[in-house]
């Protein structure tokens, strides 16, 4: 049997991201003023294929865009980052999809998506596009495309024996016919709280919702932030993973170093323990740089 041409294949959003900085969050009929903005190529997806490729897993990306400038934008982002995108399709009505976030300067965040083009992406498409790339090691699936395309592409991916990635972001109610394809579901405590049931604010109560995510079925990671993260492997007892002191830039985009991290270690037949390590690592190196250097290739040489 032939080795597949990809480590990692995800399967998820592309955005093009306007960046405000400086701004507090605005309350109800508030104007806030910001000291500058910028445009950077986003959307989980895209940006969880993008990080992967830059610590080096051979990375394809499965979704859609926009025939737009910011298509274009996000089409090139993902070429200068050497991840295929052959299957990312060119919608001829629906616009890309983007964001608006704002970030105080404390480097915290919120932000607004227009999905737009992703959901259109076509669930029967996407089986067909698994199969075409040869399929991976590693699949990785997000919550800003439609819940039947994640669980087309999982169920082939599923067949073809490959360790399936669902960073459940942002929260929404997951159908137990995905959750079943899960090998690894990721949150963070806002999520772990909305699929849990239970408040979720410290370590001590991610641990106690960690029984309520599964994970006698599957591994669980719950990220904290600052407060590092809790992790079970399937069957394993809970572990917490503490977080490394960093003077923080900017906490946008540390999720999906996060995830493309954790998805390059897996894909190398890691335990969860070890990727989480790693991840965490990445994610603490990734939010103390500024922005002109998270763009460059290589992450993995400067950590």
């Amino acid at each position: 049997m032939t080795s597949p041409s990809f480590d990692i294949i995800v399967c998820g959003s592309l955005h093009l991201d306007i960046m405000v900085m400086g701004a507090p969050l605005p309350r109800l009929d508030e104007t806030a003023v910001g000291s500058a903005w910028a445009m950077k190529c986003g959307g989980k997806g895209g940006n969880q294929a993008v990080m992967s490729a830059k610590m080096g897993a051979r990375t394809a990306m499965i979704g859609r865009v926009g025939k737009d400038d910011f298509g274009k934008r996000l089409l090139v982002n993902l070429d200068e980052a050497s991840v295929d995108r052959s299957m990312v399709a060119i919608d001829q009505t629906a616009g890309s999809g983007m964001s608006v976030a704002i970030l105080d300067k404390s480097g915290d965040y919120g932000a607004v998506i227009v999905s737009g083009a992703n959901l259109a992406i076509e669930p029967a498409a996407s089986q067909m596009t698994w199969d075409a790339l040869g399929g991976a090691p590693v699949l990785v699936l997000q919550n800003e495309i439609p819940e039947e395309v994640n669980l087309s592409i999982a169920g082939a991916a599923r067949a073809s024996g490959s360790h399936i990635v669902l960073n459940a972001a942002p929260a929404r109610n997951l159908s137990s016919e995905v959750l079943t394809l899960v090998d690894t579901l990721v949150v963070n405590r806002v999520e772990a709280e909305m699929m849990s049931g239970d408040p979720v604010f410290d370590v001590d109560s991610a641990m106690e919702a960690l029984p309520q995510l599964g994970a006698t079925a599957r591994n669980v990671v719950i990220t904290l932030g600052g407060a590092g993260l809790v992790i079970q492997a399937r069957g394993a007892s809970p572990q917490f993973i503490a977080p490394h002191k960093i003077e923080v830039v900017s906490t946008h985009g540390a999720g999906d170093c996060f995830i493309g991290s954790l998805a390059l270690r897996l894909s190398r037949g890691e335990t969860l323990e070890q990727a989480c390590i790693f991840a965490n690592r990445m994610a603490a190196f990734f939010v103390g740089l500024p922005e002109s250097d998270r763009i460059k290739p290589d992450l993995l040489s400067k950590a």
